[in-house]
């Protein structure tokens, strides 16, 4: 009998992603990228999921459809779910309360578990696609409660990033993407000699998370960390 996923990412319905999106979706590493897990993983576009009902205005109806969504899935035996934006982290409560599996919607869960790693002296900073769309119901769905310790990075501002804002259906000059994410992270520990260990809350910033620790030299936590925690508990794949 083959073997069926027991994890789904719930994805962006079809033609809501931007050029520069899939530009990043094809970089192994990133979230929708099958080649990005050492093991199978269930994709499955949401209609109504885009980047207005779930970066910029998300609303109770798309909480609805992610439920009807989730329970259809679970009937079909899977176990957990997550999704390929961290923004989504604004449904966390909701739909881990009415759905029956595992509900992980953005590695902005890991921030409390990885201030505690770090400790009371140390600073965990999360590097987000657009500061401005990272909400404080954001930061709460995620029980992100020591904000003393929390330190925000973003990559709005960023002449090559910034164009996904500003000239929405052109691509990136990967290269240079590639570059901002690292200063960025490089001026945010500068800036903040005390952090500890970053997190990126953003999913198609994986692929840039070995550079960033070669380079900088500092733990990095992102949706792929998360997602691998969880395919250990399932059993989905093992370490002996």
């Amino acid at each position: 009998m083959e073997k069926k996923p027991k994890i789904c990412i719930l994805r962006w319905e079809e033609g809501q992603v931007l050029p520069a999106q899939l530009q990043l979706e094809s970089l192994p590493g990133n979230s929708t990228n099958p080649a990005s897990y050492p093991f199978e993983v269930m994709m499955l576009r949401v209609k109504g999921a885009n980047m207005d009902t779930i970066e910029e205005n998300p609303c109770q109806e798309m909480l609805d459809k992610f439920i009807v969504v989730c329970k259809e899935l679970a009937a079909q035996g899977v176990k957990a779910i997550t999704t390929s934006c961290g923004f989504t982290a604004y449904y966390q409560e909701g739909l881990a309360a009415a759905v029956p599996e595992l509900v992980f919607t953005s590695a902005l869960l890991q921030v409390p578990f990885i201030q505690t790693m770090v400790g009371p002296n140390r600073k965990v900073a999360v590097l987000t696609a657009n500061k401005y769309h990272l909400r404080e119901e954001h930061l709460q769905r995620a029980k992100i409660v020591d904000r003393d310790h929390l330190v925000i990075l973003s990559l709005h501002d960023q002449p090559e990033w910034g164009r996904i804002y500003t000239h929405p259906n052109e691509e990136f000059n990967l290269e240079a993407v590639t570059d901002e994410v690292v200063s960025v992270v490089r001026t945010g520990l500068e800036e903040n000699p005390d952090i500890g260990a970053v997190v990126l809350e953003c999913t198609d910033l994986p692929p840039y998370s070995t550079r960033i620790r070669d380079e900088l030299g500092i733990p990095v936590f992102d949706i792929n960390t998360m997602i691998s925690y969880v395919a250990l508990s399932l059993n989905e794949y093992k370490m002996f």
